[in-house]
């Protein structure tokens, strides 16, 4: 039999302990959250962090981002444009989902490509500083041949 939620309950603001024992994640994590701007508490009267309901469902929702590789800064930047007063809709899903959806395909490409000259790379076992694309990536300065060339050359002053 299901067991009746009294309303007050639904209004209910969530203490630190119970957000953490409800998220699955650290109290310390909470406050991490906090301070890089993707949840938000209120206080209490005895100064205590209360969470609405809500951060819940935020949190599986920065979770779930942090899974796939999303950075907390792109994290935060999205959940920002949502309104901290309600809870995270299905449609708030689809926008957040359509905008990460790019990044992680272009994320995927990459290491799909990695994945494929590691198995060249492995075989032809050079691993050359000058032309290895694992080793090496984009490296303008090999044009320029073997050496330092972002540090100072000393400058002869006669002495020696």
């Amino acid at each position: 039999m299901a067991e009746k939620i009294h309303p007050e309950n639904l209004r209910r603001e969530l203490s630190v302990g119970e957000v953490a024992a409800r998220s699955g994640i650290a109290v310390s994590t909470l406050h991490f959250y906090e301070t890089k701007g993707l949840i938000k508490s209120m206080r209490s009267q005895g100064n205590q962090r209360r969470y609405p309901r809500s951060v819940l469902r935020r949190i599986a929702v920065i979770k779930i981002a942090q899974r796939t590789g999303i950075p907390l800064a792109d994290i935060q930047k999205t959940l920002s444009s949502l309104p901290n007063d309600r809870p995270l809709l299905a449609s708030d899903w689809e926008r957040l989902s359509r905008n990460w959806e790019a990044d992680l395909d272009e994320r995927i490409a990459k290491l799909t490509a990695l994945r494929d000259q590691l198995t060249s790379c492995i075989g032809c076992g050079c691993l050359s500083m000058n032309d290895c694309p694992l080793r090496n990536p984009y490296d303008a300065l090999s044009e320029k041949g073997a050496g330092a060339y972002l540090l100072e050359h000393p400058t002869n002053s006669g002495a020696g």
